[in-house]
């Protein structure tokens, strides 16, 4: 599905958050810039935004790895990095792998973040236990992911994911089917309280939820 949609998924996020994704990752990049962290890794990159934002603001750090189940949006994020120039993202390596079995050995980052690509997980409690062992001791994990809003205004979100964003997803990406996808995800995301204790019992500790727009996103943080 992110294949089919690949060359489009930048153009579709700008419009169907109205900018708002924009506002969204730069919070991410403020919390995991708090910890300066030397090594870090971006679980499902997708087409490289975070981990551009991350180069961008992380001028002390090593490395920055992006990894992606989905070589089309990997493309996306290669062909980013060309177009900015050999001098811009010079810490910034793409590589394949699976958000489930994280081909790296134990220990081997100081942050890692996800925007968005938890909902994606087959097996959450697996991906988040994966993300446990690629972090060395007190490291961090920063969670940037739909939430469910605020009571008063879930009437409003909800007509929104189930009417407007298929329809306006599928005239600029021409596959109505993957936001269709997105809205059912969203729906059957759990809530901030409940997704904190599914990463407590994946091994971390000290988590908090930051939430954004009126509860519609979270930002976790958690420690290793």
């Amino acid at each position: 599905m992110f294949a089919r949609i690949a060359c489009r998924y930048d153009l579709a996020n700008r419009l169907l958050s109205g900018g708002m994704d924009l506002w969204w990752r730069r919070q991410l990049v403020r919390a995991v810039d708090r910890g300066t962290p030397r090594d870090v890794l971006d679980l499902a990159t997708g087409s490289g935004d975070v981990a551009f934002a991350l180069s961008d603001r992380l001028f002390y750090s090593k490395s920055i790895v992006g990894i992606d189940f989905c070589q089309p949006m990997l493309d996306e994020a290669e062909t980013k990095k060309a177009n900015a120039g050999a001098d811009r993202h010079p810490r910034v390596t793409f590589r394949q792998g699976d958000g489930m079995a994280l081909p790296l050995p134990d220990a081997s980052f100081d942050a890692i973040t996800i925007a968005f690509g938890l909902r994606n997980m087959a097996d959450r409690h697996r991906s988040l236990s994966e993300m446990r062992r690629g972090l060395r001791p007190g490291g961090r994990l920063y969670i940037l992911e739909f939430s469910q809003p605020y009571r008063w205004f879930q009437p409003v979100y909800f007509f929104y994911l189930r009417h407007v964003l298929p329809a306006v997803a599928g005239l600029v990406t021409r596959d109505r089917a993957a936001y269709v996808y997105l809205n059912e995800t969203i729906e059957e995301f759990p809530g901030r309280d409940a997704l904190a204790e599914e990463i407590k019992a994946a091994g971390f500790a000290s988590v908090s939820a930051t939430p954004m727009t009126f509860g519609i996103v979270a930002l976790h943080e958690a420690r290793a």
